[in-house]
């Protein structure tokens, strides 16, 4: 048996090394620097004490980008330095975010071990390749994100570390091939598992879910089906589940073979950047599809978030996650027995919102980052949630999750359908939204993100509608000076979050100007990039009235966006005269 020695070794500060709300994010050429992965390794595991890091079952994997391979080796090796006594990598390195989650909560090793923990390699949803991003995070004994008073800590480790630990004479551990690997330390036995990707999480998706009723839908010739994973991590669970297991045709998936550089192109499922999927299911601009599938769907890098298309036809995540609360009990039997309560991220339109008050439901509203839905879950009292990122979740596991979001659509799908597969009329993805619009109201709802801007111009901009703030007749008199027909603002505030649970209280959340009809203006900046600032705007107008309910989108919000770039001074502050992506 190979033995090894810990070594100690000097170091110095790395500045910057604060996790956002999905850990720490930069470019490659940062993470490359020597010492700067180290640094925030041993820094995390000083920040979750002896007691969380001696004989802990560790996992160790991601969305397979640039750099991964290299991370995951000398992770293995701090681990082992550190007095981890497993450490658990999925095979390739390969693991979803939702995946991830899965192991630490399901999985148990042969020899009876269960994971206490995770550190994840994505970026999720930004480029990958030598010259964009990755990143770090710490998932806990829940399979959720770390806790701001874990983070913090970690950070405030990385302003003062001195040394790290790494185990000197232990060899790269082959993660192409599933198996065991022991080794011997200063403190006894470590163990390295390499073990297939996808079984835990299919086990627990086929717990959830009605597979039979799902593969009867997919194999009717009435109904057509596509999904495409970016190149990203889902890939390696796409086939098996839906191909191998729910009986899809093969040619349904899409750039289902993971990349380092992601194929070259931005692994965000959103209109802009799935751009094949888009094509194919007839909502490009400039390429026709003679006939598109019945029902689309993508993912990101690691897999956490979804996109959801009918045939020709766009769903709002906001509306998406509103649509499978409101049907979750009747179509997944893991709901059969009710929900606990729903929530969503405050940016969200407040579709969902509507969907638990007419269903009597304990709703919450939470501030941008899963980990506040986690709180909620391990107390019992959120079943689903999601954030209009492309996000959409539930109590099953402690992430958002793409391909459990894309499973519920298709089994609110089969339940809709289970009595015409063979004659009558499919009712399709458009037909659920808008019938789910007829019953409960219209959200018509965008986000225009400005990527990359000067971080100083965000500063600043932020500050401008927070001092507005103190006035909100003198915001009445600018707004109408813009457009008489828009709504007086009734309410403007920095959304602030005390946890029900814990009682923790998280501040400065987002700019909110709320309007007499309902309709909302967000800004935001946002901690899921890795350099500049990205401010990110959300419009939102109710509409009940179900005559009206048929508009075009951005034609409904046109007056409300016109308020809100002028009000906002969003051109003078960021020099763009237009968003880089619309969603």
């Amino acid at each position: 048996m190979v033995t090894f020695k810990v070594s100690r070794v000097d170091t110095t500060p790395f500045e910057g090394q604060k996790p956002g709300t999905s850990g720490l994010r930069k470019k490659v050429k940062v993470f490359i620097q020597p010492h700067y992965l180290q640094n925030f390794v041993q820094a995390t595991f000083n920040a979750l004490g002896a007691d969380r890091v001696k004989g802990a079952t560790l996992v160790v994997s991601g969305d397979g980008r640039y750099y991964s391979k290299d991370a995951i080796q000398i992770i293995t090796k701090m681990a082992a330095a550190n007095g981890v006594r497993r450490v658990w990598i999925g095979q390739n390195g390969l693991l979803s975010t939702p995946a991830v989650s899965a192991v630490v909560r399901e999985r148990v090793g042969a020899d009876g071990s269960k994971a206490t923990g995770a550190f994840i390699l994505t970026a999720s949803h930004n480029p990958g390749g030598p010259h964009e991003d990755f990143g770090i995070k710490y998932n806990m004994e829940n399979g959720g994100p770390a806790p701001e008073g874990i983070t913090n800590k970690i950070y405030e480790n990385t302003t003062a570390i001195k040394e790290y630990l790494i185990a000197e004479g232990l060899p790269d551990v082959d993660i192409s091939t599933t198996g065991v690997s022991s080794f011997e330390g200063p403190e006894g036995k470590f163990d390295v598992d390499v073990f297939d990707s996808t079984s835990d999480y299919l086990k627990l998706m086929k717990s959830i879910f009605d597979f039979p009723s799902i593969q009867k839908l997919l194999s009717s010739p009435k109904f057509s089906f596509c999904y495409d994973a970016l190149h990203g991590v889902a890939g390696v669970h796409a086939k098996r589940i839906f191909v191998e297991e729910l009986g899809a045709d093969e040619s349904s998936l899409v750039n289902c073979v993971p990349k380092e550089d992601f194929g070259g192109g931005h692994p965000d499922p959103n209109l802009t950047y799935a751009k094949e999927l888009v094509a194919r299911m007839g909502l490009s601009k400039t390429h026709s599809e003679p006939n598109p599938p019945e029902f689309g769907a993508a993912a990101d890098g690691d897999g956490d978030r979804n996109m959801v298309l009918g045939k020709r036809f766009f769903v709002t995540p906001s509306d998406s996650v509103a649509i499978i609360a409101a049907n979750a009990v009747q179509a997944i039997p893991y709901f059969s027995g009710g929900l606990k309560g729903v929530a969503r991220s405050m940016p969200t339109s407040a579709a969902l919102d509507v969907v638990a008050k007419h269903l009597n439901l304990k709703f919450f509203e939470v501030p941008t980052g899963w980990k506040f839905f986690g709180n909620l879950m391990d107390a019992g009292m959120c079943s689903i949630c999601g954030e209009e990122s492309f996000g959409t979740g539930s109590d099953h596991i402690r992430e958002k999750d793409g391909i459990w979001a894309v499973l519920a659509w298709l089994s609110i799908l089969a339940y809709r359908n289970k009595d015409n597969l063979g004659e009558g009329n499919l009712v399709t993805v458009e037909d659920i939204v808008r019938q789910h619009w007829t019953t409960y109201g219209r959200h018509y709802y965008t986000r225009y993100d400005y990527e990359n801007v000067s971080a100083d111009g965000a500063k600043e901009l932020m500050a401008h509608l927070v001092k507005l703030q103190s006035s909100i007749d003198e915001v009445n008199k600018i707004i109408k000076g813009i457009r008489s027909d828009v709504s007086n603002v009734v309410h403007a505030d920095e959304f602030e979050y005390k946890d029900p649970v814990d009682g923790s209280v998280s501040k400065h959340q987002g700019i909110r100007y709320l309007f007499e009809d309902g309709s909302r203006l967000v800004f935001r900046l946002s901690g899921t990039g890795s350099e500049g600032a990205t401010i990110r705007l959300y419009i939102e107008q109710y509409e009940k009235d179900s005559s009206k309910i048929g508009r075009d989108s951005q034609e409904a919000l046109a007056p409300l966006v016109e308020v809100a770039l002028k009000l906002s001074k969003m051109q003078e502050y960021t020099g763009r005269s237009a968003p880089t992506v619309i969603t």
